[in-house]
């Protein structure tokens, strides 16, 4: 095979690794009922005038499986903190004792955990269309590969190669969903 070819099939190789990593990132924040500090991820805090990630104002723990406490590490943060995780909608309200901040994650109903299955089959779905787009990248700028003197026989293998880099990547962000699905709905 053509070294062009290689190098586009390891650039795509790359990609895919990434959309993977963003696929499982995606799904750990969708709560399976279990309190994780990841459940926090993505909220912002006002901190002197600029949006500052809540994991770098506070430290964040789950002493058991329903709980997380959020010390932060200035006492005027508690409030902003607060009103961070109220307006960001995560279904859990914060409970402020002036000291630190305690979220009690709630068990899911029935109704909830068929509504976070269809979330995490959503994130699925980007997933898999992430990797198709790469694929269909790939496979453009391999076929531009003919003008640098390619053959159309290692442009059809390099194709090729790259459909089977991309089945495998799609049956990677299926065994996630499937792992975080069966996650979601063990009560």
């Amino acid at each position: 095979m053509n070294d062009l070819i290689k190098l586009q099939l390891l650039d795509s190789q790359a990609s895919m690794d990434k959309a993977i990593d963003h696929c499982e990132a995606e799904l750990t924040k969708i709560r399976a009922g279990k309190a994780s500090a990841g459940m926090l991820d993505g909220i912002f805090v006002d901190y002197y005038g600029s949006s500052t990630a809540l994991s770098q104002v506070a430290s964040i723990n789950t002493p058991d499986a329903r709980t997380l406490v959020i010390q932060p590490w200035e006492k005027t943060l508690l409030t902003p903190i607060e009103k961070a995780i109220q307006e960001a909608n995560i279904g859990i309200n914060p409970q402020n004792d002036g000291i630190v901040i305690r979220l009690l994650v709630p068990p899911l109903t029935e109704e909830r955990r068929k509504d976070l299955v269809k979330k995490v089959k959503e994130e699925a779905e980007r997933g898999r269309i992430t990797v198709r787009n790469i694929r269909k990248d790939a496979n453009e700028k391999i076929k531009k590969l003919k003008g640098e003197g390619v053959s159309d026989d290692d442009i059809k293998t390099g194709e090729g190669e790259v459909q089977k880099l991309t089945d495998a990547y799609i049956i990677k962000v299926d065994k996630h969903a499937e792992a975080k699905e069966k996650d979601i709905m063990t009560v």
